[in-house]
């Protein structure tokens, strides 16, 4: 490895030839050539430019001042076939110094890229576009002092705090302008995530009704937060969504509405325009919600919650919050399950509901189960069947004869729609740690007809034509099948093949035996075994 008197010999003795070379008229002097500020600010546009400044920044023959400016032209630098290669050239030179000889820059340097850093960030004029912002390649310079792994460029705590909080502060002006700035080295996010949870502390005061990168904002604390945080900034998303759901938003954005639509030509009718409004509203309200999903906070969840719960509220907009719940509920919260548990329950649209029981789905199992039971009295099979089959996501082999104990059961089978049979059978096959065929044999044979249509109802999902010997006794069982009338999709029919004919014709199915011949064998009989290993298709 180059020792630091062999770089200071190699960087000092090129450079000082170009120096003495490229400054005309300049005799030499007892410090070696005369370079002043003008020549430093030359040559940030010359090609050789790099190179003689690396050579001043370097070497201790010049005044420290003239080091300073050196390396400030570096940063500045315009980019060189789109890099910023000055900025790679000074952290480079600075860690190839002695460390007394490089912290004597560094603590002239850094406050003068603080105070760039601080700045106000341009703002546009009338038909105007943004200025140009001049502070990307300080925070560059910053973060590549920084985050070096070559050596410690800023040894000194108080000087590398102090830039940290610029560079926060910097962040936190323009956040939504610079964060999308394709000019900086290192992108906004780079940033963030170097200096840590104060980097984002700032970020739920952005997160207003104006944000146009609230999804981002959400991102960045939901990773990088620490708990107040979050939780600031669950409280601010929640204050959005309400506003958005108000009477206030409608009427701040159908005057915009109307505006729009005259620049675009548009003539609604008053219908039409009530529709467009409705649906700004709503894309409005999802967008929230999607910030609320990445972020969680018991603000947020206790909000959606209330949303889900409240049937004033459109079936699609409920579905979304509970969506929005994905992951959120907290497991340890007996309040979180009672009240997903009751909207799953509730009278409710069965988008709503499939959503619901998907967030019960997400609870331990041994502290829903027994309430997910109990809704197997209901006389709405939908709910039943969304209950049941939550119920069997969250079990394995070893629950099959706890779940057959107690499907309906004589008179209480009298709604048992088939729809559910089959939906259980094709659940129960998919049941991990154990064989699902092996715990199912006895229930083919024994029980209520519930309990024996949806054992059997496996092969209907996962019988093949190889399994039909299995099936075949079942066609004599004359047990009843439950009565279904709730509606025509709970009704217990199965397309059969006319006799004679290619035609298809709906025959009713009465018992367990022709439940097997009319749907279950026909399902079966046109599915091929897996292939054996090794044997080709």
């Amino acid at each position: 490895m180059e020792t630091v008197e062999r770089a200071g010999r190699r960087v000092g003795a090129a450079g000082l030839l170009l120096l003495c070379l490229a400054t005309a008229g300049a005799g030499l002097a007892t410090s070696g050539c005369r370079v002043n500020e003008n020549d430093i600010h030359r040559w940030e546009t010359t090609a050789h430019g790099p190179d003689k400044l690396r050579a001043v920044l370097f070497h201790d023959k010049y005044d420290s001042s003239l080091r300073v400016e050196a390396a400030t032209s570096l940063i500045r630098m315009k980019p060189r076939q789109g890099r910023r290669v000055g900025i790679g050239i000074m952290v480079e030179t600075l860690a190839t110094m002695a460390p007394e000889a490089r912290q004597a820059i560094v603590a002239a340097l850094v406050p003068s890229i603080i105070a760039e850093l601080r700045k106000p960030p341009p703002v546009a004029q009338p038909g105007q576009p943004l200025p140009q912002d001049t502070s990307f390649p300080y925070k560059d310079a910053a973060y590549a002092m920084l985050t070096s792994d070559r050596t410690v460029i800023i040894a000194d705590e108080g000087l590398k705090e102090g830039l940290k909080a610029a560079l926060i502060d910097w962040a936190m002006a323009d956040f939504e302008h610079r964060i999308e700035d394709r000019s900086q080295a290192y992108g906004m996010e780079q940033l963030l995530r170097f200096i840590g949870p104060a980097a984002v502390a700032g970020l739920p005061k952005l997160m207003t009704r104006e944000a146009k990168r609230l999804d981002q904002l959400a991102s960045l604390v939901a990773e990088y937060g620490d708990p107040p945080t979050k939780e600031a900034a669950s409280a601010n998303l929640v204050a959005i969504a309400k506003f958005v759901t108000s009477g206030e938003w409608t009427a701040v954005k159908k005057p915009e509405l109307q505006a729009a639509n005259a620049a675009s030509k548009l003539a609604p009718t008053e219908k039409q325009f009530e529709a467009q409004l409705a649906q700004y509203q709503e894309e409005e309200l999802f967008r929230v919600f999607g910030s609320m999903k990445k972020l969680g906070g018991r603000p947020s969840v206790d909000f959606l919650l209330g949303f889900a719960a409240n049937k004033e509220q459109p079936e699609k907009r409920r579905q979304a919050a509970l969506a929005a719940l994905e992951g959120r509920l907290d497991r340890n919260n007996p309040s979180d399950i009672q009240r997903i548990l009751e909207i799953a329950t509730a009278d409710a649209p069965d988008a709503v509901l499939d959503q619901a029981f998907r967030r019960v789905g997400e609870m331990p199992r041994e502290l829903v189960v027994e309430k997910l039971y109990g809704l197997f009295k209901t006389d709405k099979w939908k709910i039943r069947r969304a209950a049941a089959a939550t119920i069997l996501k969250m079990s394995t082999a070893k629950h099959v004869d706890e779940f057959m104990s107690r499907l309906p059961d004589g008179k209480d089978s009298k709604g048992f729609a088939m729809p559910e049979a089959l939906t259980y059978g094709a659940a129960l096959g998919d049941l991990k740690e154990g064989s699902p065929v092996e715990a199912l044999k006895k229930h083919f044979t024994a029980g209520p007809a519930a309990a024996r249509t949806s054992a059997i109802a496996y092969y209907f999902t996962f019988g093949t034509a190889a399994d039909l010997p299995a099936v075949k006794p079942l066609e004599g069982d004359t047990t009843r099948v439950p009565v279904c009338e709730a509606d025509p999709d709970c009704k217990w029919a199965c397309e059969v093949q006319k006799e004679g004919s290619t035609e298809r014709e709906l025959r009713d199915v009465k018992t367990v035996g022709e439940f097997v011949q009319y749907c279950i064998e026909p399902a079966m009989q046109d599915r091929k075994p897996e292939l054996e290993k090794g044997e080709k298709k």
